[in-house]
């Protein structure tokens, strides 16, 4: 019986040891995100589909703040030697993380070597350039690209006496619907977010002008910005003018403005498109999606928006078997079904052709009217030089550049002339340091 007893402990361990290794076996893949509240949940929807279709991996999402504390954070977890495999970073850190050398692993070489299927060519083109090398691979994972469009308050318009079915084309438009919706009570008529990726970047692809030489740094490190142009400088005094007039409101650089137009406080609004999935679940009101604002007067405009939002890259120093686990989920995410419904439930752009096309079919913009406006705004016109996107080092900090300047512009310091020409005098700094590192 003693014998018996022993034999079944015995056995009772050997399995249960099996058990432990099995389960060890699993390989846990940090993927360090910026995505917040609606976002957020997504990203965790979405990893958990992915660790639920098979066993060998496990996608651990992790939020670590905004873009620039994010970028941070992944920086300098490379360096203390434990990064995460996933990193999210957003579009103008592009540059920076291209030059990072061994800290990455360029996502072409990573599916690659896995031996995972991968096809750039599925990719809507205007997004893969922004994150391709000079062979046309793509180094980082385009995940939430976005465009500005414009966001306006259908039941603010109707109170306002404007039709609620007609969102403002131009800025003509912008400045005299805002100044109506003031009229009627309301105590911010426009409003912005992001406002150097909207105001000065979009501004000047959508109007078919350069940001900076060198084909806006995409033809090499040695660029210069000139985004002080004379159209440039008209359009910030144009909203420098409605700050006077108490119809354009201020309320911070990033993406602040999103709560404040979800809270009712402001009319319209131009901030990414990615700011769909919040708006859709914090408003109480009827809200409708236009295009970005134009200026009449401008000769061919509107041109193409640049994306914004971010990519993913894969990050240096890890071991085969986790490079095999990224390379799954990345062709899990570039699925036609999962990038779709990403594209449907957050208002970011289908990032490859496979999903835009499924997204058509499934009758999706018949039923939301507008959800496709960021989408047009990338295939409006043939592409310029100027509408590929930026790649320009230290652009993370030369945004901090312009939003300092553009500050001054609101608060009456500066004129529009003035701050324009200080952003592009301090700009070149950072760049010239930017070449002169050798990124």
């Amino acid at each position: 019986m003693k014998k018996n007893t022993l034999r079944l402990a015995c056995l009772s361990a050997v399995l249960a040891l099996g058990l432990c290794r099995t389960a060890s076996a699993v390989t846990e893949i940090q993927f360090w995100h910026s995505m917040e509240s609606a976002l957020g949940d997504r990203v965790n929807d979405i990893a958990k589909e992915f660790n639920a279709s098979q066993t060998q991996y496990k996608i651990v999402p992790i939020y670590k703040g905004n873009y620039e504390q994010s970028m941070a954070a992944g920086i300098a977890a490379y360096r203390a030697g434990d990064p995460p495999a996933i990193l999210q970073v957003y579009e103008v850190g592009t540059a920076t993380m291209m030059g990072a050398g061994k800290a990455i692993k360029p996502v072409w070489q990573v599916m690659k070597d896995a031996g995972v299927p991968f096809n750039e060519s599925a990719f809507v083109p205007t997004v893969a350039s922004y994150y391709s090398d000079s062979h046309n691979h793509l180094i980082s994972m385009p995940f939430n690209s976005s465009t500005p469009v414009l966001y306006y308050n259908k039941d603010a318009f109707k109170k306002a006496g404007l039709d609620p079915n007609k969102p403002p084309r131009t800025w003509a438009d912008v400045a005299a619907d805002a100044a109506r919706l003031k009229a009627s009570g309301m105590s911010c008529g426009f409003t912005t977010g992001w406002q150097g990726w909207v105001q000065i970047e979009n501004y000047s692809a959508w109007h078919g002008l350069p940001i900076a030489t060198k084909n806006n740094g995409f033809d090499g490190t040695d660029a210069v910005l000139e985004f002080n142009g004379p159209q440039q400088v008209k359009h910030i005094a144009f909203l420098a003018n409605m700050v006077k007039q108490g119809t354009f409101t201020y309320v911070g650089r990033k993406d602040e403005a999103t709560s404040k137009f979800y809270s009712g406080d402001c009319g319209i609004m131009t901030t990414s498109s990615g700011a769909l999935a919040n708006i859709e679940k914090y408003a109480k009101f009827k809200y409708g999606v236009g295009m970005m604002p134009y200026d009449a007067d401008v000769k061919g405009a509107p041109q193409n928006a640049i994306i914004g939002g971010a990519s993913l890259w894969v990050m240096g120093g890890k071991s085969a078997n986790v490079y095999k686990g990224v390379a799954e989920f990345l062709q899990f995410l570039t699925s036609p079904e999962v990038a779709a419904k990403w594209h449907q439930d957050t208002g970011y752009l289908p990032v490859t052709k496979a999903a835009y096309e499924l997204t058509q079919k499934q009758g999706y913009y018949a039923k939301h009217p507008g959800a496709d406006v960021a989408i047009k705004q990338m295939l409006f016109k043939p592409p310029l030089p100027f509408t590929r996107g930026l790649r320009l080092g230290n652009m993370p900090q030369i945004r901090t550049v312009v939003d300092e300047e553009l500050e001054a512009v609101w608060s009456g310091k500066k004129t529009a002339k003035q701050a324009l020409d200080s952003a592009v005098s301090r700009g070149n700094v950072l760049l010239r340091r930017f070449q002169q590192s050798g990124g």
